[in-house]
């Protein structure tokens, strides 16, 4: 396994990562298989597991909690998310201080720890003023409560909107931000977000690098009824009806792999890592077989010809 810095942090981050998004406690209910699964990808040497309250309503953090709990804490790197509604309650949501206090004692205990190493905002709240959300970030890493706060899905403007304001008043600086980025998903990450973070030495830890495992090529022929996209409609309905032609460019990109004797999945997460700038990329597995297939993606070099090619057949 490769570990790669956090930014400008001290913090060294497994390049590949295990994340509970749409995964444990949603599509896989069985303890005993996250059991396997994480076990096999903390000996494999990941040691960044990204999880979010909102994660199958709490329950991706207890499922994963109880897994990582068999572990030294100082061998892991956990991280945990609020924003999106958890109850019906009005101050149940967003980035209030109110919400962000309530909603850390309640992951730490879901999880079982006693500090996140990372604590996302998860989107960012228009109806909080900003200064409010950093405040209380910051009074978490004084209480110990978290390690380093980011953002997830924020833009570059908003991102260095919170630099600025932690410049100001001396507040400790957003460390991480969380913004989807993968072959198919790039204008955002690479004009956008990328640059402030390069600039602000921010790490960038990305989630869907197989764009929901359509990059795998398993959705070449339609879409299998146990398959993440056959039990998620809406996120079928993202990647399947906006675009009927990126199946046809997932095939012909089974020939670049073949060329090098990799599978897809571990060409597009390769692809992924090409920018150091790119600390982790977090992936999801429902069963042990997958996580196996991707950690090899770790050891795969492209040299700028293989580069060319993968972004000429995706590039409009």
């Amino acid at each position: 396994m490769q570990y790669r810095r956090l930014g400008n942090s001290g913090l060294k981050i497994s390049a590949l990562s295990l994340g509970g998004w749409t995964t444990f406690g949603e599509l896989v209910k069985d303890q005993g298989v996250t059991t396997k699964i994480i076990e096999r990808a903390y000996a494999a040497g990941i040691n960044f597991f990204d999880i979010a309250d909102v994660y199958a309503m709490g329950e991706s953090e207890r499922m994963m909690g109880k897994v990582l709990a068999k572990f030294p804490r100082h061998t892991l790197v956990i991280s945990s998310k609020l924003f999106w509604p958890m109850s019906d309650d009005v101050n149940d949501r967003g980035l209030s201080r109110k919400h962000i206090m309530e909603s850390v004692h309640k992951s730490l205990q879901r999880i079982g720890t006693d500090y996140l190493d990372l604590y996302f905002c998860h989107r960012y709240d228009d109806d909080t003023p900003l200064e409010e959300t950093i405040r209380a970030m910051d009074d978490l890493i004084h209480q110990g409560k978290i390690l380093y706060w980011g953002t997830s899905e924020w833009t570059g403007a908003q991102i260095q909107a919170a630099f600025d304001l932690c410049e100001k008043y001396n507040l400790y600086k957003p460390q991480v931000e969380q913004p989807q980025y993968s072959i198919l998903v790039r204008e955002k990450f690479e004009d956008d977000v990328l640059p402030v973070a390069k600039k602000n030495g921010a790490g960038l830890v990305v989630w869907s690098p197989l764009a929901s495992g359509l990059l795998t090529g398993k959705y070449d022929n339609g879409v299998p009824a146990d398959s993440r996209l056959g039990q998620l409609e809406w996120l079928r309905n993202r990647w399947l009806d906006s675009d009927r032609d990126v199946v046809t460019r997932i095939k012909e990109f089974k020939t670049i792999a073949d060329e090098l004797n990799v599978t897809r999945s571990q060409l597009a997460i390769a692809w992924t890592l090409r920018d150091p700038a790119v600390t982790s990329a977090i992936t999801g597995a429902t069963r042990v077989e997958q996580l196996e297939e991707t950690l090899k993606s770790v050891d795969i070099r492209l040299n700028t010809g293989v580069v060319e090619k993968i972004e000429a057949l995706f590039t409009e």
